[in-house]
């Protein structure tokens, strides 16, 4: 079937402008098992960034440098694996779980729920109405009955510093489909996408990995503890760190638009915190900003918040346009995270749904609940760093009277098991008035697995009593729970 669309009046009951992940998801929810129809309109790929440039082909680069880091510290495995990584069969799996940037397995399965697709450019024309501009500069309006979802995303932000942008540094795209390993390499930013893009490039052969950090820690969003012990982790890897470091300027005489993924041109010089060195490459880390600057807002009067974002209700609806807009994902800024859009978008379908069918919208299920300081998210770098809901700082400066409970993650025995000289620390952060979690953080090899059992007991509001009665099984990483129960008291 083609992706132009079936409907010859060019009229849907729902438009979904942007098709990642989020915008996938709210387009079935909000059509499946029925016979209304759905219409996403995508400028690039459909999947979006979490499947081509982001989630997916970080994680097939971060896998074999932490299963190589895992063997290494096994004794009667370690002897083994005295060679370095296939850098090239990595790449070539990485390609493989990103489809080589082919898009029509996401088109087929898309068109088999009954949802089209459409290339273009989106932009709101006014109330229920989207111009899309193709890639030969035609435009058509497409009309939605019911709903338009904004579901449009982010890009990667590049700061305002001199010869930066003119030296074509790397984003989050570059990195994660890279072609070639920079021997030198200057990272800028201190987050998430920093410390993965470090870890997955140091395992695969960068000699030099200089990380330029503004703050004075890692993940600053995070309990403290995890980003102390992502940076010892760094400096064992000899990974310099510059902490409180302002990028000043950047040259590089020798630029190339050589492709994504591949060095672009001769060395870049860079000027930071009053030194100069040299790099073969740059990587932007330094955050991301939204998709809405060029997206019709103004032909509905709807304006974002200062950062470029879109304020919604629980039901995702756009505030004052509460009975046909929605925003999901990246683009209504609560959770700047995959699961998260999708998450939105299945509250946005199903409230789609059930107003068109005039059932109530009361119960929780149509509500964005999670966002609400329940948000789970899992870091992939060497350690890991596994976290939901609230940081002790984040909960005390909301008047919670938060308790912290803490252990050593290292003395757990099915820690110890899993590889020698484990090292990792836990957290959780509890309410004493109510005696339930509201937040959680693990860092250390593979933590990422205990974080559901959190947020289910967040999400639940499980009194502490009542985890006494969660008995983990040994010996399993998972006895952390019992030992941070007993630190109590």
């Amino acid at each position: 079937m083609p992706e132009a669309a079936r409907n010859a009046d060019k009229s849907w009951d729902v438009v979904v402008i942007g098709g990642g992940p989020a915008g996938e998801n709210a387009a079935h929810y909000a059509v499946k098992d029925s016979d209304r129809s759905a219409v996403i309109v995508e400028a690039e790929l459909l999947g979006g960034e979490c499947s081509y440039w982001a989630c997916i082909p970080s994680k097939a680069l971060l896998r074999p440098v932490g299963l190589l880091d895992d063997g290494r510290a096994v004794p009667g495995v370690a002897q083994m694996l005295s060679g370095s990584l296939d850098v090239e069969a990595i790449l070539t799996r990485r390609d493989s779980f990103v489809h080589h940037h082919d898009d029509s397995g996401q088109v087929e399965w898309a068109n088999g729920f009954g949802i089209d697709v459409i290339r273009g450019w989106g932009r709101l024309a006014g109330e229920k109405a989207v111009e899309v501009t193709a890639d030969d500069g035609s435009t058509s309006v497409l009309h939605a009955r019911r709903a338009v979802i904004i579901a449009t995303g982010t890009t990667a932000a590049i700061p305002p510093v001199p010869g930066l942008r003119e030296a074509r540094p790397w984003s989050s795209r570059d990195v994660t489909n890279l072609r070639e390993v920079p021997g030198r390499v200057a990272v800028i930013g201190g987050g998430v996408v920093a410390c993965e893009s470090v870890t997955w490039l140091k395992g695969l052969g960068a000699r030099e990995v200089t990380v330029i950090v503004r703050g004075g820690a890692l993940l600053s969003n995070q309990e403290p503890f995890a980003g102390a012990l992502m940076a010892d982790q760094f400096a064992e890897h000899g990974i310099n760190v510059l902490f409180d470091t302002e990028l000043q300027s950047v040259r590089r005489p020798g630029v190339e638009d050589t492709g994504v993924g591949r060095i672009h041109g001769g060395p870049a010089s860079i000027s930071a915190g009053g030194s100069t060195f040299e790099v073969d490459e740059i990587v932007v880390a330094a955050g991301r900003k939204p998709t809405t600057a060029d997206i019709g807002l103004d032909s509905v009067a709807v304006e974002t918040d200062s950062r470029g974002f879109l304020a919604t209700d629980d039901h995702m609806a756009v505030n004052g346009q509460r009975d046909w807009l929605y925003a999901i994902g990246d683009a209504c800024g609560r959770a700047l995270l995959t699961h998260m859009g999708k998450y939105q978008g299945r509250i946005a379908g199903d409230v789609i749904a059930a107003r068109a069918e005039g059932r109530s919208t009361d119960g929780a299920r149509f509500r964005d609940l999670a966002d609400h300081d329940m948000v789970p998210a899992v870091i992939f770098s060497e350690p890991q760093v596994a976290s939901v809901g609230l940081t002790e700082a984040a909960a005390r400066d909301k008047g919670i009277d938060a308790e912290a409970l803490e252990y050593e993650l290292g003395s757990i025995g099915g820690a110890a098991l899993l590889r020698d000289g484990y090292s990792g620390h836990a957290k959780l952060v509890v309410d004493r008035a109510s005696d339930t979690l509201v937040g959680a953080t693990f860092v250390g090899p593979d933590v990422g697995e205990l974080l559901h059992a959190a947020t289910t007991a967040i999400v639940g509001k499980v009194e502490l009593e009542t985890l006494w009665h969660a008995v983990p099984s040994f010996p399993t990483v998972s006895e952390i729970w019992l030992r941070l129960l007993e630190s109590r008291g």
